[in-house]
């Protein structure tokens, strides 16, 4: 690719994830676009995170970082990457994921062939549906997020013109979705999001992560964004779109469910469970759940839907097979 391509800046939040980040380092200093810069964003880092950032800003001049005074999370980690970043473009990397040599280049070559406003890769470690490439419009994009094909809404595995992130900063309240807040603002300004469906960026699943760590209060703040979300979307999406924000809706309520019912919860289990019934009420409709693919999905969203002492029985049940199943292999 020419030496004058314009300059895509890395962002990465870093906060204790010691063991990842050469891994993540490396993957990103081996990238084959040639026109990068990378942005650190040390959280304050309580381990050795910070001393291994600044190792990389001295040996490659690529690298630059920046050291919080307080933790102020991830939110507010992106916006400090944002608030320096020189390029045209935005990449945001998770600092305990890697990625493909080729993540850069793919990604600025898609979206200067298709045209489309945001390009995306395909990620592994996320249990996504293959698909073929493609370029979708807004309803589509919205259509492959509740279904989960093609991508979801979190906020790496993307390219960004630079001028659309800077006019949709993240919020930095204590949420656990504040990257689908900020892929629904972009939705406004956008119309085409392009697809690439090689497995580019890899996740890692990681124990002690807040997505990995049981259902507590900061995960349930997805609901109330939801909520808030299928009310405002009737406004400017058609009503295909919305309907499938509804299935997203519906959809995350069960996965909630069922992992308060499998991994335990900080508050009463039972309490939890009338949350996402009520949750589930709020937002059904059977032309929400007519775009949904998986009969066990459909199955979970009307038990749950129906009462919360039957989908804590029924997912018991699931939880006792699944123990036993693993057990005899």
């Amino acid at each position: 690719m020419e030496r004058n391509s314009p300059k895509i800046s890395v962002i990465v939040p870093v906060y204790n994830v010691e063991p990842y980040l050469e891994r993540c380092f490396g993957s990103i200093a081996a990238q084959t676009y040639p026109n990068m810069e990378v942005i650190l964003v040390d959280d304050a880092s309580t381990d050795g995170s910070g001393k291994i950032c600044d190792g990389w800003v001295a040996r490659d001049k690529r690298f630059q970082c920046v050291h919080l005074l307080s933790n102020r999370g991830v939110s507010a980690a992106r916006n400090q990457g944002v608030s320096r970043a020189a390029g045209a473009f935005a990449v945001f990397i998770d600092a305990d994921d890697y990625v493909e040599p080729c993540l850069l280049e793919a990604l600025y070559r898609n979206w200067r062939e298709t045209g489309a406003d945001i390009c995306v890769c395909g990620n592994e470690g996320m249990g996504l549906e293959e698909s073929p490439a493609a370029v979708y419009s807004r309803t589509e994009a919205v259509q492959c997020l509740a279904q989960r094909t093609s991508f979801l809404w979190t906020v790496w595995g993307k390219i960004y013109p630079m001028e659309l992130v800077k006019e949709t900063p993240f919020i930095e309240e204590e949420l656990c979705c504040e990257d689908l807040l900020f892929f629904y603002q972009l939705l406004k300004r956008v119309e085409r999001i392009s697809c690439i469906p090689c497995w580019l960026y890899h996740y890692t699943y990681r124990t002690g992560s807040l997505i990995n760590s049981g259902v507590n209060e900061k995960r349930c703040t997805v609901l109330s964004v939801l909520d808030n979300i299928c009310t405002e979307a009737p406004s400017w999406l058609s009503p295909e779109a919305v309907s499938c924000f509804r299935l997203l809706a519906l959809e995350t309520g069960v996965r909630l469910a069922m992992q308060a019912v499998e991994g335990g919860t900080d508050g009463p289990l039972w309490e939890y469970l009338k949350l996402f019934q009520n949750h589930s009420r709020r937002h059904f409709s059977w032309r929400a759940l007519s775009f949904c693919r998986k009969r066990k999905t459909i199955a979970a969203v009307l038990t749950l839907r129906t009462h919360a002492a039957l989908f804590w029985a029924a997912g018991t049940v699931y939880c006792w097979v699944k123990r036993l199943r693993s057990g005899a292999e």
